[in-house]
């Protein structure tokens, strides 16, 4: 496996489809990251040599934010805008959506399992 920005890389598949298993990496900049690196997009990770590698590895480190830097600015982002107190920033604190989804039904997977409240018994 070959290891580029702290991520194996899987081996069997084309470089183009295994460089968008690093975190900041979609399709789009896979393909741009592989023009600029001067590497052919069908070509599969076991194939290449390892100076095409590091081309890679030069490429993506002088022009994208990826992995750990990628998440920390992420994460530094949503908590500014939790301490000014802006409506996103409130939604993140109370872990609801934040993009303007509807929250009466669905938004389970924000909101967490069901709780359900207790029916009152007949005595």
């Amino acid at each position: 496996m070959a290891r580029i920005a702290g991520v194996d890389i899987p081996r069997e598949k084309r470089a183009v489809v295994s460089l968008t298993y690093i975190h900041g990496i979609g399709p789009t900049s896979a393909r741009q990251i592989m023009a600029a690196a001067n590497v052919s997009e069908s070509a599969r990770v076991r194939d290449l040599t390892e100076e095409e590698v590091n081309r890679l590895r030069e490429v993506i480190d002088r022009r994208f934010k990826v992995e750990g830097d990628l998440r920390r600015e992420v994460s530094m982002n949503i908590k500014r805008l939790m301490e000014i107190g802006s409506y996103r920033g409130i939604r993140h604190r109370r872990n609801l959506p934040v993009r303007g989804q509807r929250t009466k039904t669905n938004a389970r997977q924000r909101r967490g399992p069901r709780k359900t409240v207790g029916v009152r018994r007949k005595k």
